[in-house]
Order: structure tokens, then sequence, then C-alpha cells
């Protein structure tokens, strides 16, 4: 939800709620709810946008062996930044860290991501990207692709 928007600097409240809806028997999920707030401060100077992301997760877990191996309390924190190529097509670059859920290490996550935004019309996007780990804690390699509807 975007609260402030004027000559090109915004700031938007992004709150999140983590049903769920895996088996964490199996490693897919917490076996809880759990929620977060993403803070988003953005500076649009033509054709370029900028963006600073800044957030809190808090994540309840299911099972004990969870509980003790992870961390609740999680921050984000990343820049990014996006313009337009073509018409239509926005090419977008975001670098980021974030707190490490693992207990026994104290090396945050860090990473690096590029894609590609797609808008076939005024409200729908298609997107496709690549997430490349800039440490151990973070995932080495990670392909992305998504779908955007605004209403």
């Amino acid at each position: 939800m975007r609260s402030i928007e004027k000559d090109g600097l915004g700031f938007a409240l992004k709150p999140a709620l983590f049903l769920p809806t895996g088996d964490e028997e199996k490693g897919l999920g917490n076996g809880k709810a759990s929620y977060g707030l993403m803070f988003i401060t953005t500076k649009e100077i033509e054709p370029w946008a900028f963006h600073l992301n800044l957030g809190y997760t808090h994540n309840e877990y299911k099972l004990a062996a969870d509980k003790e191996a992870n961390r609740k309390n999680i921050w984000h924190a990343s820049l990014a930044t996006q313009a337009e190529v073509l018409k239509d097509l926005t090419a977008v670059v975001n670098i980021g860290v974030e707190g490490n859920s693992d207990k026994t290490s104290n090396t945050h996550p860090a990473f690096v991501l590029g894609g590609l935004i797609y808008s076939v019309t005024e409200n729908f996007d298609i997107d496709a990207g690549v997430k490349a780990g800039l440490n151990k804690p973070e995932t080495d390699l990670t392909f992305l692709a998504g779908l955007v509807v605004r209403f």
C-alpha cells in the first residue's frame, strides 16, 4: 500500500502474511502462520527508478527441531534500480542482504538479482530473472518467474 508520493519520491508499506500450506515434515514451510512488513522508498529520475527496501519477518515454527535451529526474527535490506530499455520492457537489478535464519551462523545471506519485466497491459506484467548468491549462506543460483496483476 502506497502512503506518500510527491515529486518522484514515494514511500510504501508492504505487509505480508505467510500461511502454513506446505508439509513442514518435508521441509516445505514452517507449519505455522508468520508475518512480515517491508518499508519501501522509491525515487524516480526518468528513465530510472531507485528503491530502498527495509523489512522484517517474524517466523513461527510448528516442529521443535525447527524452533531450536532457526531464528524467529529476520531483517532484510536491499537496493534496487530499474529502467525501461524498450517500450513495455524494463530491466531490474537488486542487491541485498538479510538476517540468517540459521542460529548456528552469524554470516548473513547476500545476493544480487537481475531480470526483465514485460508489461503486457497497464495492469498485467510478466517477469523473469536470475538470483545469485554472493556468499556461502545464500543459494548459489535461482531462476525466478512471476506475474503481477494490478487492480
